[in-house]
C-alpha cells in the first residue's frame, strides 16, 4: 500500500512539474479551405506573449503545458485551444465578419480581445487584404473610404493646406486624433495646414508610410488621453505593420481622372460662365504607384519585413472661370498704353494697337482696344487665365521596415521605422491679371501669371525597443524618434517691389519638427484575482523641437522699384513729358496747390510713386522675424487596471499625469465597462477626461500673407501669442484644450450578423481657434506695430461639443461556390459651438463686434455644419474561384457654408450668402482576376459615376468652383493594378 501511494505521489508531482514548466509547441494554421494562413497570431491567453505564423502558416511557441492558446488571423474568427501538454497543434480558422471578430491590441494593455469584446468601440481595417480591390492608394484615403467616422481632408488649394492629407475622427480636428504605429506615438508633420474644422493645426502625414507594409489599422473611437496622452480626444489610430516572411509581394497601379464638368442647370452660373467652365473631355491627374514587400525569417524565430513605395501623380485642374467683365485680364491703361515706369517712362503694353493705329485699320483699332479683342489676338482663352484649384502634383518615395529578434528566452529586440521623401506642387494662388498693375510686370509676364507653390519634404521615423520579463512582470522599453522637414518654394512668381531683376523662383523657407519619445511600460496578469486582473503602469519622456528658417531675401523683402530718388537738388517730381509722375491708379503726385512735388536733396530725398506689392507674389517667404527654434519636454506617468470581475463583466480604469515644460501639469482619467448578457449580446460604456496640448507649431508659427475679399487683396500677419502685438492687444498664452467624453453602446451576434452600436458625446473646453484680422482702427494699440497692415492670432476661443451615433454591421457567408462579405457602417453626428470665451482686449470695438472678430461666424459654421453630419458606407466583397470584387457605396450628408459678413445678394436684398449643399452619393468598384497564385489584375475606379458636389454660389465663388467637404471635386478616377507574388 505504501508503495502504491508513493508511486501515485511521484506521478502527480511529475504532472505538476510538467504542467508548471514551459514546453515547445509547433503547428500550422489554415483556413476552412485548407489554405495556410501566414501572419496569424498565436498568443498565450492572459498574457501578451505570442508568436506569428510564417509564410507556410507554421508557428513555434514556448508555453506552459496547462496554458490556453488564442489563434487569430485577419478576416477569421479566433479560437481558444487548451494546450493540455500537446507539443503539436494544427488549427483551422473559419471566416468571420472581419470588422468585429478580429483580435485587436489598441485600447487595452491586457489580454487580446476582439472588437466585440472591448468596452469601447474599435474598427479594424484589414489593409493587407482589402488593398488589392481598393481604388485608393494613400493610407488616409483608404481609411476614409472604409470607416465612416474617419475623414481625410486634402485641400484643392490654400497655400500649405494641400500638402497634407489630414486624418480626423468624429468631425473633430486632425490635431485631436492620436496616431500610433505598432502602438507607439507617431510624430506630426512640420506643416501647419488648414483643416476641415476651420482652424489650421498639425497633423500626422500618413502618406510617408508604405501602405503595402501595413497589415491592419485599428481605429479606437473613444477618448483615450488617460491611456496614451495628449491629442487622443477624438480617438486613436494604430497601424500594425506586417511580420510576414518568405515571399515578395508587389503591385503596380496606374490611373487618371476624367476632367469633365457636372450639370450646371441648377447653379447660378451665367450662360457665359457655363460655357467657360465647359468639360474639356480630357484626362488629368495621371498617377502611378509601385509597392513592394518582402520578409526574411531568422533562424532564431525572428523576422525582418521591408516595404518600399514609389509614386507620382500629376496635378488635377478644376478651374473657376469668371466672365471677362468680372475679372478683366487687362485694364484701360494697359489697353491704351498709358502705363508708366516709376520715372514716368511709358511702357508699351499693347503694341498690337499701335500697329493697327499706324495702319489706319479702324476695325482692328476698335477690336484691340477691348479685353476680348486683345486676348483673341494673342490667342488667349479665359480658361487659361482662370484661377485653378485641384490636387497637387506629387512625387513620393518611402522605405519602411519591421523587425523582431529574440535576445534570450525571455527577451526580444524589436525595431520599425520608415524614411520618405515627397515633392508636391500645387495650384494655391489666384491668377495675377495684367490689370493688377501693382502685382504684374509686362516685361516678365505680359499677360499675367499664375504663381505655383511647392514643397520638398523629408520624413524619418525610427523606433527601437526591448520586451522581456522582470520577475512576474512583462516590460517594454522603447525609444521612438521622428522628424519631418518641409522646404517651401514658389515658381512662376516675382517680387514686384524689386522690379524686373526679381527672381521668378524663390526659396520661401523651411519648417522642421522633431519628436523623441522614451517609454517604459510594465504589465502583469493575475489570473487568480476574480476572473483575471491585468495591471499596467509606466512612464514617458518626450522631447519636441520646432524650427522655422527664413527663405531667401527676395521672397520677403521690400524693394525700391516704385521709389523715385532725387538725382539733383530741388528736383521736380515730373516725367520726361514734363508732367507730374503718376501713381498706379493714374493719379498725379502733387502738393496741395496742384504743383509737382520738389525733392530737395540729391541721393537722399525719396518719394513712393508706384506702390508695388512687396514680397514673393502669392505667398510671402518666411522672414527673419518669423524664425524660431522652440523646444519643450513632456514627462508622464500612468496606471492602468483591467479587471474581469466575472467571465461576463469587464471593468477597466486608467489615470495619467503629464507635465509640460511650457505650460504645466495635466491629470486625466478614464473608466470603462462591458457586460455580457448571454453569449451573443453585451452592453458597454466609458467615461473619460482628456486634453490636447497646444502644439509647438501652433505656439511658434508666424507668417505674413495675402488674402482676398472677393478679388481685392489684403496683406496681414499671423502673430504668435508671445509677440508684442499679442501682448499689446491683451491676447494671452495658449492653454491646453480639455475634454470630457462619454459613450454607451452594445454589441450583438445575430446568426451570421455581427452588430455594434455606440452613442457618444464629447465636450471640449478652450478649443484653439484663429481670430479674424484686426486693423489699427479697430485696435489703436496695434498701430505702432502693424501700421496699415492686419493682424490675427491663435486663441483658446471657445467651447465646442459633438455628439452622435455610430453603427457597424458585418456579415460573412458562403454564397454559391464563393464567399460573400457585407459591411454596413455609418455615423450620424451633430457639432455645436457652445460659446466664445472672449477676454477683455484693448480695442475700440463693441462687445458684439469683438466677439465676431474673435471667433467669426464663418469659422463657427465651418465647425458646426461645414462637414457632413452623416456618412454611410456599404461594402460588398465577393470572391469566386479566380474572381473577386469589391463594390462600395458612400453617402455623404449635407453641409452648409456660412458667410462671414452681410452683403448685396445676387437675387436682390442684403444679407448673409449662406449656402446649403445637398447629400452626395458615390460608388467605388474593384474587379480582380487571378491568373495564378502569383499574378492578378484589378480594374476599377473611385467615384465611378463621376459625381461632383454642388457649385458654390456667386457671392462666395472665388477660388473653388465646387464645395470641397463631401466627396471632393476631382470627379472619377479609374485605375488598373497588377499584383504579383514571387
Amino acid at each position: 500500500m505504501k508503495k502504491t501511494l508513493l508511486l501515485l505521489f511521484v506521478c502527480l508531482n511529475t504532472l505538476h512539474i510538467m504542467y508548471g514548466q514551459e514546453i515547445m509547441i509547433t503547428g500550422t494554421v489554415v483556413d476552412d479551405q485548407g489554405v495556410v494562413l501566414p501572419g496569424s497570431d498565436v498568443i498565450i491567453k492572459g498574457t501578451t506573449k505570442g508568436a506569428t505564423t510564417n509564410f507556410d502558416g507554421e508557428f513555434t511557441i514556448d508555453a506552459p503545458a496547462d496554458a490556453v492558446l488564442i489563434f487569430s488571423s485577419l478576416g477569421f474568427g479566433r479560437k481558444e485551444i487548451p494546450v493540455d501538454g500537446q507539443t503539436s497543434m494544427n488549427i483551422t480558422l473559419e471566416s468571420a465578419a472581419e470588422q468585429l471578430l478580429e483580435t485587436i491590441v489598441i485600447g487595452s494593455r491586457g489580454k487580446p480581445r476582439t472588437a466585440l469584446d472591448t468596452p469601447v468601440p474599435v474598427d479594424v481595417i484589414n489593409i493587407a487584404e482589402q488593398a488589392i480591390n481598393m481604388p485608393q492608394q494613400d493610407l488616409s484615403q483608404m481609411l476614409a473610404a472604409s470607416a465612416p467616422s474617419f475623414t481625410a481632408f486634402q485641400s484643392g488649394g490654400g497655400d500649405l493646406s494641400s500638402f497634407v492629407s489630414q486624418p480626423s475622427l468624429r468631425g473633430l480636428a486632425a490635431s485631436q486624433v492620436l496616431v500610433l504605429v505598432n502602438g507607439k506615438r507617431r510624430h506630426t508633420s512640420a506643416i501647419l495646414a488648414g483643416n476641415q474644422t476651420g482652424t489650421p493645426g498639425p497633423a500626422v502625414d500618413m502618406s510617408f508610410i508604405p501602405n503595402i507594409g501595413v497589415e491592419r489599422i485599428e481605429i479606437l473611437r473613444d477618448g483615450a488621453s488617460a491611456q496614451y496622452g495628449s491629442d487622443a480626444i477624438a480617438g486613436v489610430i494604430n497601424m500594425v505593420m506586417k511580420k510576414g516572411t518568405g515571399k515578395f509581394t508587389g503591385s503596380l497601379t496606374g490611373g487618371a481622372n476624367i476632367n469633365s464638368s457636372p450639370d450646371f442647370s441648377d447653379s447660378d452660373l451665367t450662360a457665359g460662365e457655363r460655357a467657360l467652365n465647359r468639360s474639356t473631355g480630357e484626362w488629368d491627374g495621371y498617377n502611378f504607384q509601385f509597392d513592394g514587400n518582402y520578409g526574411i525569417a531568422f533562424e532564431n524565430g525572428g523576422y525582418f519585413n521591408a516595404s518600399a513605395m514609389v509614386a507620382s501623380a500629376e496635378r488635377t485642374i478644376r478651374p473657376t472661370v469668371l466672365e471677362i467683365d468680372r475679372a478683366p485680364l487687362y485694364s484701360g491703361d494697359y489697353l491704351n498704353n498709358q502705363t508708366t515706369t516709376t520715372n514716368g517712362v511709358p511702357i508699351i503694353t499693347n503694341p498690337e494697337l499701335i500697329a493697327a493705329q499706324a495702319s489706319g485699320d479702324a476695325a482692328a483699332i476698335a477690336n484691340l482696344s477691348t479685353v476680348e479683342g486683345l486676348m483673341a489676338s494673342r490667342d488667349i482663352e479665359q480658361y487659361e487665365v482662370a484661377t485653378y484649384s485641384g490636387l497637387p502634383g506629387q512625387t513620393r518615395m518611402s522605405l519602411g521596415f519591421n523587425l523582431e529578434s529574440p535576445m534570450s528566452e525571455t527577451t526580444n529586440f524589436y525595431a520599425f521605422g520608415d524614411f520618405g521623401y515627397k515633392y508636391a506642387d500645387a495650384y494655391s494662388c489666384f491668377f495675377r491679371r495684367a490689370a493688377q498693375a501693382d502685382r504684374t510686370s509686362y516685361a516678365l509676364y505680359p499677360n499675367g501669371f499664375r504663381p505655383q507653390i511647392y514643397t520638398d519634404q523629408y520624413n524619418l521615423s525610427l523606433a527601437t525597443g526591448i520586451t522581456g520579463v522582470l520577475g512576474d512582470f512583462d516590460f517594454d522599453l522603447s525609444n521612438i524618434f521622428g522628424t519631418n522637414s518641409a522646404q517651401y518654394g514658389m515658381f512662376n512668381t516675382w517680387n514686384a517691389s524689386i522690379g524686373e531683376s526679381s527672381p521668378t523662383e524663390m526659396d520661401l523657407g523651411t519648417h522642421r519638427f522633431l519628436q523623441n519619445t522614451l517609454n517604459f511600460d510594465v504589465t502583469n496578469f493575475y489570473d487568480d484575482i476574480l476572473s483575471g486582473l491585468n495591471v499596467a503602469f509606466g512612464g514617458e519622456l518626450r522631447v519636441e523641437n520646432y524650427q522655422i528658417s527664413a527663405g531667401q531675401e527676395e521672397s520677403w523683402t521690400a524693394g525700391n522699384a516704385g521709389v523715385f530718388t532725387a538725382t539733383q537738388d530741388n528736383q521736380l517730381l515730373i516725367g520726361p513729358d514734363g508732367f507730374p509722375l503718376e501713381d498706379l491708379s493714374g493719379n498725379p503726385i502733387v502738393d496741395q496747390s496742384g504743383a509737382p512735388l520738389v525733392l530737395p536733396n540729391a541721393g537722399v530725398s525719396q518719394e513712393l510713386v508706384k506702390n508695388y506689392a512687396l514680397n514673393c507674389q502669392c505667398f510671402r517667404g518666411f522672414a527673419p522675424e518669423n524664425e524660431g527654434n522652440r523646444f519643450r519636454s513632456v514627462m508622464a506617468a500612468y496606471g492602468d487596471l483591467e479587471l474581469d470581475v466575472t467571465e461576463d463583466w469587464l471593468v477597466s480604469g486608467a489615470l495619467r499625469f503629464e507635465n509640460y515644460s511650457d505650460f504645466g501639469n495635466v491629470l486625466t482619467g478614464k473608466v470603462a465597462t462591458r457586460y455580457s448578457i448571454g453569449e451573443k449580446f453585451a452592453v458597454r460604456g466609458s467615461f473619460s477626461s482628456g486634453f490636447r496640448a497646444p502644439s509647438l507649431q501652433e505656439l511658434g508659427y508666424s507668417h505674413s500673407f495675402t488674402f482676398f475679399v472677393g478679388l481685392v487683396p489684403f496683406d496681414g500677419t499671423l502673430y504668435p501669442n508671445s509677440s508684442s502685438p499679442a501682448r499689446a492687444l491683451g491676447i494671452g498664452a495658449l492653454q491646453e484644450e480639455r475634454s470630457r467624453n462619454v459613450s454607451v453602446g452594445f454589441t450583438a451576434e445575430i446568426g451570421k450578423f455581427d452588430l455594434a452600436v455606440d452613442a457618444y458625446k464629447i465636450d471640449i473646453y478652450d478649443r484653439i481657434f484663429q481670430t479674424s484680422e484686426f486693423d489699427s482702427s479697430q485696435a489703436p494699440v496695434l498701430e505702432p506695430v502693424i501700421g496699415s497692415g492686419l493682424a490675427n492670432f491663435r486663441i483658446n476661443g471657445g467651447d465646442i461639443s459633438t455628439q452622435g451615433i455610430e453603427a457597424v454591421l458585418s456579415y460573412n457567408t458562403n454564397f454559391g461556390n464563393g464567399k460573400l462579405g457585407f459591411d454596413l457602417a455609418g455615423i450620424f453626428r451633430e457639432n455645436k459651438f457652445e460659446g466664445a470665451n472672449v477676454p477683455d482686449l484693448n480695442t475700440a470695438l463693441t462687445d458684439e463686434e469683438l466677439t465676431e472678430l474673435y471667433v467669426s461666424r464663418d469659422l463657427i459654421g465651418q465647425y458646426e455644419t461645414g462637414t457632413p453630419g452623416s456618412k454611410i458606407i456599404g461594402t460588398i466583397n465577393y470572391s469566386l474561384g479566380k474572381f473577386s470584387t469589391m463594390l462600395r457605396g458612400t453617402r455623404y450628408g449635407s453641409v452648409q457654408t456660412r458667410d462671414s459678413r452681410e452683403r448685396d445678394l445676387l437675387g436682390g436684398g442684403f444679407g448673409f450668402a449662406d449656402q446649403y449643399f445637398t447629400p452626395e452619393f458615390t460608388v467605388d468598384l474593384g474587379l480582380t482576376y487571378s491568373f495564378s497564385d502569383a499574378i492578378s489584375l484589378t480594374l476599377g475606379g473611385n467615384n465611378i459615376f463621376n459625381e461632383y458636389p454642388e457649385i458654390v454660389r456667386y457671392e462666395l465663388r472665388t477660388f473653388d468652383l465646387y464645395s470641397q467637404y463631401q466627396q471632393g471635386s476631382t470627379g472619377a478616377n479609374y485605375f488598373a493594378r497588377l499584383t504579383f507574388t514571387l
